[in-house]
């Protein structure tokens, strides 16, 4: 059971990354099950429907989302009836949308959680406790559970990785936009990425104009941020191999695609 996981989508350089390369991704690598974080998806803020519905086109089965979910209130408009659509579940009780989705593949049923941190974030329930409670749904009907956990501290996304180690498949860090390093298979059994990174603009600042966030920085004043119409361009994702009867990870291999590191099929 393979799975493959796209990083963060900023905008329309990303969405047209996913086009380009996901297909030719998937031509390589087999995966059974593919998954895409979309938060950023709209303008580097939020998602649409139309996004959404180009997503599966492209051939994802699930589109996680994270801290920009409702950036773009049209998500308020279809959220209840995407069913493959999984935003952080430790959101209040009553928020729209669903924080753990089960998907068919073949004859395994897979589970995809989606959780927000606390660390440098805006206060919410906290996604440990909450981890305990979905896992244990999702471990009653299947062992394939894929954790897309987005937050901003590296040691708090660590935390959930070593906190989760072998009861789920996978623990995968998404929101700060850079790979990160350390792809492992923890003990137990858990695939772990601290970041996937990000899928959009290379010359930007985590797909953003970086004019506009270097003046952020020297003034402390207020600016928009957006995202470049044109240059370089770049993909970033995690390949998995999971134990068909067992759910957990065998391999973890980062995908990194730019001009430096340019995709060789």
């Amino acid at each position: 059971m393979n799975l493959l996981f796209i990083g963060d989508v900023v905008g329309s350089p990303g969405r047209d990354m996913v086009k380009e390369y996901v297909p030719k991704i998937k031509e390589k690598y087999r995966p059974n099950f593919t998954i895409i974080n979309g938060e950023n998806a709209a303008g580097g803020r939020g998602i649409t429907e139309k996004i959404y519905r180009e997503f599966l086109g492209s051939g994802a089965q699930a589109v996680t989302l994270g801290n920009h979910a409702w950036d773009n209130k049209e998500i308020f408009d279809f959220i209840e009836s995407a069913k493959n659509m999984v935003r952080p579940a430790n959101f209040p009780e009553g928020t729209p949308g669903k924080g753990l989705a089960f998907f068919k593949v073949n004859d395994i049923e897979v589970a995809v959680i989606n959780l927000q941190g606390r660390t440098f974030m805006p206060p919410l329930d906290c996604p440990f406790k909450k981890a305990d409670e979905l896992v244990e749904i999702a471990q009653a009907r299947t062992p394939f559970i894929f954790v897309d956990f987005h937050a901003e501290a590296t040691s708090e996304k660590q935390a959930m990785g070593w906190y989760l180690d072998g009861r789920v498949s996978a623990v995968v860090g998404t929101h700060t936009h850079v790979q990160t390093a350390d792809s492992r298979v923890l003990p137990n059994g858990t695939g772990y990425l601290t970041d996937v990174g990000m899928t959009g603009p290379y010359d930007g600042i985590l797909g953003m104009e970086r004019e506009a966030v270097i003046t952020k920085f020297l003034t402390s004043l207020p600016v928009r941020f957006e995202v470049p119409k044109s240059g370089r361009t770049q993909l970033s994702g995690v390949y998995m191999e999971l134990d068909r009867k067992t759910g957990k990870c065998k391999k973890m291999e980062r995908i990194l695609i730019n001009e430096d590191h340019p995709w060789y099929s």
